[in-house]
């Protein structure tokens, strides 16, 4: 166990977590971030970052390792370990890990979320070279080029949308017949001229040399294979939280995300979460930053009422 009892311990080195550092070390607070993978989050896999105020355009590398210099710069103490649980000790939080526990006076909770996969080995490959998983973030990348999205709900449908807008085309390929998606989405679509639709079918295959140049679908109802030129695919067939390490403790929706408002406060007195994990409307970057320093601010006065 950690002899050090930090003022704010915080869960995860994405956007949200490494802009709460930043806040609570200019605040004055000792901080401990852990991170498990790698700092940045999600947008560390993204080729281009065009919509981050202050930025025409920025690698997701290079932002990802902006927020962490400036965290780190400030004091910001972080360890590389994955969180496994938080329990209460008196008045303090100890946040325990694969490799030690970690005792603080308020916790954030920042651990993102994770995109659910194909599963096809090329995935991987192709990342940030034609798939994507953020239309919104991604697709002024594709203007007037061929695409394909895979997925038959809201946010599948929302993001052909978007798309169809500046995309040459768009094929929307989904394994049922009937879309998931509301009726008023659906309709949304179907007035873009330039949709096209590959259902009762199954993504077969993600082909390039060092880029995305096609993908193959198959029928399941007949049988057929296709191949489909494209130059990106927008992989929207759901996100996964990562939140079930923390479901004895604070509150979840049904869908696994941390039930708190726009203060980031949880249903725990000093735990708090910030940016993709939590319940909200929006996930974008700078929505993370913003909780991020929501979440920080309301953590700091948390913290100075804990002896």
């Amino acid at each position: 166990m950690s002899e050090n009892i930090y003022d704010i311990i915080i869960i995860g080195g994405g956007c949200a977590g490494l802009t709460a550092s930043v806040y609570a070390r200019r605040a004055g607070k000792t901080v401990l971030l852990l991170e498990n993978n790698s700092f940045g989050g999600q947008i560390s896999l993204s080729d281009g970052v065009e919509n981050f105020p202050g930025f025409m355009n920025i690698s997701g590398v290079e932002l990802s390792d902006r927020l962490h210099t400036q965290a780190t710069a400030l004091g910001t103490e972080t360890v590389f370990d994955t969180a496994t649980g938080i329990k209460e000790s008196g008045a303090y939080k100890t946040v325990t890990a694969e490799y030690g526990e970690y005792t603080g006076r308020a916790v954030i909770i920042a651990g993102g979320l994770r995109h659910r996969k194909t599963g096809l080995a090329e995935e991987d490959k192709f990342i940030g070279k034609g798939v994507s998983y953020c239309a919104v973030c991604d697709g002024a990348f594709y203007k007037n080029k061929g695409v394909a999205v895979l997925g038959g709900g809201n946010t599948a449908l929302g993001d052909a949308a978007f798309l169809a807008d500046m995309c040459e085309s768009v094929t929307v390929i989904h394994r049922r017949s009937e879309f998931r998606a509301d009726k008023s989405t659906v309709l949304k679509l179907k007035g873009k001229s330039n949709v096209n639709y590959e259902l009762d079918s199954v993504l077969t295959a993600i082909n390039g040399e060092n880029s995305l140049t096609s993908v193959g679908v198959e029928n399941t109802v007949t049988g057929e294979k296709k191949e489909i030129p494209v130059s990106g695919l927008f992989v929207a067939i759901g996100q996964l939280p990562q939140n079930g390490a923390y479901k004895d403790i604070v509150e979840l929706d049904e869908y696994g995300y941390i039930k708190a408002g726009e203060d980031c406060r949880t249903s725990r007195a000093g735990i708090f979460a910030a940016g993709d994990c939590r319940t909200k409307e929006l996930r974008q970057l700078v929505t993370a930053a913003a909780d991020g320093a929501v979440a920080a601010t309301n953590a700091c006065s948390y913290a100075d009422g804990v002896e």
